[in-house]
């Protein structure tokens, strides 16, 4: 039997994105969405609500990057979830992440986040509050590389579970996409 849980954001798995940003001064900034995912080939679509800080900052240069957490950095990453740089201009600094100036865009790329893309703002809705950015370039640390291409077993994003607000590790291959479906055929 199932049970009606009511509207609810539950989308599962959830990426843990740290979006990053410079402003008009060029002070870096970064905070954490859940509510993020690709909607092209080289497209991502993050839903943000316009008061933070990052909203504005790349209303105002119209460049950022989209990294995601990893099991090895929850705490930074959580921390500038619940910190805003509104009310705290040295958040970057203070989660303890480094950064470097992106190569594509005007936008930091946290180096302890092993995976990032560079975007470009295409548009924001002030009413939907969905931000879609152009994927500029994606860069790996090559610590999370196995033959050229990303290894999850290394990488270890996490996922967010907007039911019980835990971050969740992913777990193991249980299958082949575009391969086991063949099988009903």
């Amino acid at each position: 039997m199932r049970k009606n849980l009511g509207p609810r954001p539950y989308i599962f798995p959830m990426p843990v994105l740290i979006v990053g940003s410079y402003d008009e001064n060029g002070v870096p900034d970064a905070m954490n969405a859940a509510w993020g995912m690709v909607c092209d080939m080289n497209k991502v679509a993050i839903t943000l609500s316009a008061d933070h800080k990052t909203v504005k900052n790349i209303l105002k240069t119209g460049d950022f990057t989209v990294s995601m957490a990893t099991e090895d950095t929850i705490v930074p990453c959580d921390y500038v979830g619940i910190v805003s740089a509104n009310s705290e201009p040295r958040k970057l600094e203070k989660s303890g992440f480094t950064i470097t100036k992106g190569e594509f865009v005007n936008a930091p790329v946290i180096n302890e986040l092993p995976l990032t893309l560079e975007c470009e703002l295409e548009c924001y809705d002030t009413e939907t509050e969905i931000l879609i950015g152009a994927i500029k370039n994606v860069s790996a640390d090559e610590s999370i590389l196995t033959d050229g291409k990303i290894d999850f077993e290394k990488f270890k994003p996490i996922t967010y579970d907007p039911a019980n607000h835990n971050y969740i590790a992913l777990g193991r291959i249980v299958g082949k996409a575009f391969s086991d479906g063949r099988n009903i055929k």
